[in-house]
């Protein structure tokens, strides 16, 4: 549905997408349930938001400011009480090459856009399409992103600086390359340790920030014990930098608007999947996709103004939200509150966080985003499904993310339409009871055949169909049964004007009953049924069509009155 264009009704869309009194109200049922949860999530949260801004190339302080201008907004404006918003790990995977061609200031100014975008979208009532996105193409961009976290690591995980290169594999192996050349064994095992904690700890006690308690421990070991081969962060600001767009270039902006768009549609797909697993975790919870995308825009828009990369919904941080018993936007906003308290007060302890024990976060991370069980049952489920997860996985991994969703839907949809015009099927009647032979022979005997059309007649089973049509030899009419077509498109309907048209040359004529109402403009457009109620070749039933088929041939001296049946066999049940 389009936008009103009058003033009126655009206000009227704006105001539709604004906080209500009713979340101001929710958020004050529960308030140390809220604020419980908050502090929880900001536990969790920390950790991922710097792993994630040293990830995305602009550093950890690009992470944190994410968090709290990103989280803050999105929880206020955003369509689920229960998301927690910020940096992510899907995210950074599309913003790497971003940074490597345009560098931050590009980066930033991406996010700015795809702000603007995402608020279009929210204003275009955009947000209900995510429904129409396979689970398989989720599931393996999920894995992929998975893979691609895991691999970005690896040159802090192994401690070595940060190797040239835009794709994720060809870094990867050049950083194996110069540990290889020059090995020590602090940094990865600092890294495997935190990832070990985080994994064996989330299985025995779900409820601990075991990633807190590692990153501690690591820098506490790190700081005292003097060990070589381990980087910190490095120095980070005390506090949120003012509020400026001096990144902005406005003569770039049209080399950024791939990039934009591609980071609108990850930040919208994500959000959206966010919310509809918050959702599903609770009871009498829904989103409101459009105000979802509208405060998810706002967010995007802010956080580059604070130095912040582009913000989505975070999976895993708003289901941390949920267990721990978040009921509003309440909890959402203290998790963003927290950090910004970490930002000012906390600074320069943050910054000597070794960054091997972020690289360990993320590879945990990594490993918990692999739902095993639902992978399992995807590739069980047919051999579609398979072929688009792996595909989807694989062209993440190669590729990049927004690239890998593209060819995942392309892809789902080839076999979707194939699936679908398998369904279409053209079959002798009648077709509703016992053994027709005898039936069907008589009606051959008379010179007739009756046809029946199951399922879609549309472009993806038009050439079969013409094919089968044009078939039946010493036939002088053929009645085609429509009451079952379930959907008739242009190229279908061009099909089947061809199909009368080849027919009517060769002398039979061709009869048609039960046409609906719904296919007759697609049939109208061509002109199939005007060729038919020129010669009155339209009926309304099956039985109507086959009585007038021998009348036909009585005139025309085919067939004697005797011929035919005191009881004309026509179908059951169905008689249109």
């Amino acid at each position: 549905m389009s936008v009103p264009l009058s003033p009126a009704g655009f206000r009227s869309r704006i105001t539709s997408l604004l906080p209500t009194r009713a979340d101001l109200a929710q958020a004050r049922r529960h308030p140390r349930r809220d604020l419980l949860a908050g502090l929880t999530v900001a536990v969790v949260a920390l950790p991922l938001a710097l792993g994630f801004g040293v990830s995305s190339g602009l550093g950890a302080e690009a992470g944190l400011a994410t968090a709290v201008v990103a989280g803050a907004l999105a929880a206020v404006f955003g369509g689920s009480s229960l998301q927690v918003s910020g940096p992510t790990g899907a995210m950074t995977v599309v913003l790497v090459p971003i940074v490597a061609d345009h560098g931050p200031s590009g980066v930033l100014t991406v996010g700015l856009m795809a702000g603007v975008i995402l608020v279009g979208l929210a204003l275009l009532r955009a947000g209900g399409s995510m429904r129409y996105v396979p689970a398989p193409v989720v599931e393996g961009f999920t894995l992929g992103i998975a893979c691609v976290i895991g691999l970005q690591q690896i040159p802090n995980a192994l401690g070595v600086a940060q190797p040239d290169g835009e794709r994720v594999l060809e870094v990867a192996w050049h950083a194996a390359e110069d540990f290889a050349r020059d090995p020590h064994g602090t940094a990865p095992a600092l890294a495997a340790a935190v990832a070990a904690v985080m994994l064996v700890g989330a299985r025995w006690k779900p409820t601990v920030p075991f990633s807190v308690l590692a990153v501690i421990a690591a820098t506490v070991v790190v700081g005292t014990a003097g060990l070589d081969g381990v980087r910190p962060i490095g120095d980070l600001p005390a506090g949120l930098p003012a509020p400026s767009l001096s990144f902005l270039d406005l003569g770039a902006l049209g080399g950024l608007l791939a990039p934009a768009l591609a980071v609108a549609a990850l930040a919208a797909l994500e959000s959206l999947l966010s919310a509809s697993v918050a959702d599903g975790m609770t009871v009498g919870q829904r989103h409101d996709p459009d105000r979802e995308l509208f405060g998810q825009g706002l967010a995007n828009i802010a956080a580059p103004m604070f130095g912040g990369v582009p913000a989505t919904g975070a999976i895993a941080r708003t289901a941390v939200n949920v267990r721990t018993g978040a009921t509003s936007r309440a909890a959402a906003l203290t998790h963003a509150a927290v950090l910004a308290v970490i930002v000012f007060a906390a600074a320069p302890l943050v910054s000597r966080i070794p960054l091997a024990a972020l690289a360990g976060v993320l590879l945990a991370t990594a490993v918990r985003m692999v739902e095993v069980g639902s992978l399992r049952a995807m590739t069980r489920a047919t051999r579609s499904d398979a072929v688009i997860l792996v595909l989807t996985a694989v062209a993440t991994l190669v590729l990049d993310l927004v690239q890998a969703v593209i060819i995942g839907l392309v892809v789902a949809g080839v076999l979707a339409l194939r699936a679908v015009a398998r369904q279409a099927r053209l079959a002798p009647l009648p077709l509703d009871r016992g053994d027709h032979t005898d039936e069907e022979h008589e009606l051959l005997a008379q010179h007739i055949v009756a046809y029946r059309i199951d399922g879609p007649l549309f472009f993806a089973a038009a050439h079969r169909f013409l094919l089968e049509l044009t078939e039946p030899a010493e036939v002088r009419v053929v009645v085609l049964r429509m009451s079952h077509v379930s959907v008739v498109d242009a190229t279908g309907a061009l099909v089947l004007k061809d199909a009368v048209t080849k027919l009517r040359r060769r002398g039979i004529v061709v009869m048609v009953s039960g046409v609906r109402p719904g296919h007759r403009r697609a049939l109208d457009s061509v002109g199939v049924l005007d060729l038919l109620r020129h010669e009155g070749r339209e009926y309304a039933t099956t039985p109507e069509a086959i009585e007038a088929a021998r009348a036909h041939l009585e005139r025309d001296g085919v067939l004697r009155t005797a011929d035919t049946p005191a009881a004309a066999p026509v179908p059951t049940g169905d008689a249109s």
